[in-house]
C-alpha cells in the first residue's frame, strides 16, 4: 500500500489539494481564479478575464485561453471547460490523501472536487502537450465562475469567442468512462405566501398563517422522483416572526426537472395551481414567481463528438458507457447556444456531501483522457 506523501509527490495531486484548501463558494472564486491565471501564464500562454464578475455581481469574471492549432495539423478543434465555484462548505476544508490513495476532506464538509479535479486535469494536460509538443487541432480553456447557482458564469461568457464547435467539461460524479447523453431542463419557482398576523394566544382566530398555508401547499406537492424522468424539490422555506405570532409570511423555494420539457411545463403548472388552492384554503394570498434555471440537451451515441469521446475513452483503455443525467453542467448553456457540448464523469463520488472523494489515479487518468480526446480530435 502507497504511503500518504507518496502521491503528494506529484504537482497533479499537489494542486488539487491546494486548490481544494481554497474555498470558492458561488460569487466567491478570487483566489482560485488567481492560482488558474499564475498557471496559464507559467506557461507562458496568454489568457483574459471577462467582465462577469460586475454582471453577477461577484468577484471573479470567467477565464478564456485558446492555443492555436499546431502547425500542419488538422482536424476538430475542441474546447475544454470547467468551474472554479464549489457549493458552500460547511466548515473548513482540509484535504488529505489517505493510504488508499483516496483525497477526502477531514474537517467534515465537501471536497470540492467538483469542479476542481477537472480544473487541474485542465492545466495539467496543457502543460503536458506544451511540454511534449503534442500537436492538437486546436485547443480553448474556459474556466467558469457560479456554475453551482445555476450556470450563470458559462451564462454570462461570450459564447462567439470559441473557435471550437465541440467541447467537453468533466462533470459528472461517477466512475471514468461514462458519457451523458442527455441533461434534464430546469424551472425554478418561488412562492410567498401573505396572511394576516395575531397574537398567537389572545386572539389567534383573527390571525391567517402564512405557514400553515404553504405547508399545505407542500404537503400536496408530489416531490422527489416523479418519473424515470422527472423530480421536483422544495429546497428552503422561511417564515414567522415569533413564536406567539400568527405568522403573516412564508417564503419557499423549489424546482422541477426534466428530461421532457412539456412534463416541466406541466409540473409546474400543477404546482402553482396547488400553491393557490392551498392559499386559498387558509384565507391566503400567494405570489410565485418561474424562472427558467437551466435547458436541457440529448445526444445519440451516433452524433460526432460522443463518438469523438468514446474514442478517447476506449484508447485510454475504457469502455464508453452511456448515462442520462439529472443534474445540470456548463455544457448546457453551449448546447442551447448552438455548441456540442459533452459532459463526461471523472471520478468524483459523493459530490455536495461531507463524504466527497475522488481518487488519485482518476485524476491522473483524466489527464490521459484528455490528451486521448485531444489525438482523437486531429485525426478526425
Amino acid at each position: 500500500m502507497e504511503s500518504v506523501q507518496q502521491p503528494l509527490t506529484s504537482p497533479l495531486v499537489g494542486l488539487f489539494v491546494e486548490l481544494c484548501a481554497t474555498p470558492s463558494p458561488s460569487g466567491q472564486e478570487r483566489v482560485v481564479a488567481d492560482r488558474v491565471g499564475a498557471f496559464l501564464t507559467d506557461l507562458g500562454l496568454e489568457w483574459d478575464e471577462d467582465d462577469a464578475a460586475a454582471r453577477l455581481e461577484g468577484d471573479t469574471g470567467n477565464i478564456y485561453c485558446r492555443l492555436p492549432a499546431s502547425n500542419g495539423s488538422g482536424g476538430t478543434p475542441i474546447f475544454l471547460c470547467a468551474h472554479t465555484d464549489t457549493v458552500p462548505p460547511d466548515a473548513s476544508i482540509d484535504p488529505v490523501v489517505g493510504e488508499d490513495g483516496v483525497v477526502r476532506n477531514a474537517a467534515g464538509t465537501i471536497l470540492g472536487s467538483d469542479n476542481k479535479a477537472a480544473v487541474v486535469v485542465m492545466l495539467e494536460a496543457t502543460r503536458r502537450i506544451l511540454d511534449e509538443s503534442r500537436p492538437h487541432a486546436g485547443i480553448e480553456l474556459l474556466f467558469t465562475p457560479q456554475e453551482e447557482v445555476s450556470l450563470r458564469g458559462a451564462d454570462a461568457f461570450d459564447h462567439t469567442r470559441f473557435v471550437a464547435q465541440t467541447g467537453f467539461v468533466y462533470d459528472q460524479g461517477a466512475p471514468i468512462g461514462e458519457i451523458v447523453l442527455g441533461s434534464p431542463h430546469g424551472r425554478l419557482l418561488d412562492f410567498r405566501f401573505h396572511g394576516r398576523s395575531a397574537h398567537a394566544g389572545m386572539f389567534p382566530e383573527e390571525g391567517r398563517s402564512a405557514v400553515a398555508a404553504a405547508s399545505r401547499a407542500i404537503a400536496d406537492f408530489r416531490l422527489g422522483r416523479i418519473d424515470e424522468e422527472t423530480s421536483a424539490n422544495v429546497g428552503t422555506i422561511t417564515g414567522g416572526t415569533a413564536r406567539n405570532v400568527v405568522p403573516e409570511w412564508c417564503s419557499f423555494t423549489a424546482e422541477v426537472r426534466s428530461h421532457d420539457e412539456r412534463k416541466a411545463v406541466e409540473l409546474v403548472r400543477e404546482m402553482l395551481e396547488t400553491a393557490a388552492f392551498a392559499a386559498s384554503l387558509g384565507e391566503c394570498e400567494v405570489e410565485s414567481e418561474v424562472r427558467p434555471s437551466f435547458p436541457g440537451y440529448r445526444f445519440r451515441e451516433t452524433d460526432p463528438p460522443v463518438v469523438l469521446a468514446a474514442s478517447a475513452l476506449r484508447a485510454a483503455g475504457f469502455e464508453p458507457t452511456y448515462a442520462l443525467s439529472g443534474g445540470g453542467a456548463d455544457a448546457n448553456v453551449f448546447n442551447a447556444r448552438g455548441l456540442s457540448c459533452v459532459n463526461l464523469a471523472n471520478g468524483m463520488m459523493e459530490i455536495h456531501t461531507p463524504a466527497e472523494h475522488i481518487a488519485v489515479q482518476d485524476l491522473e487518468t483524466m489527464v490521459e483522457v484528455t490528451l486521448a480526446l485531444v489525438d482523437a480530435a486531429r485525426e478526425t
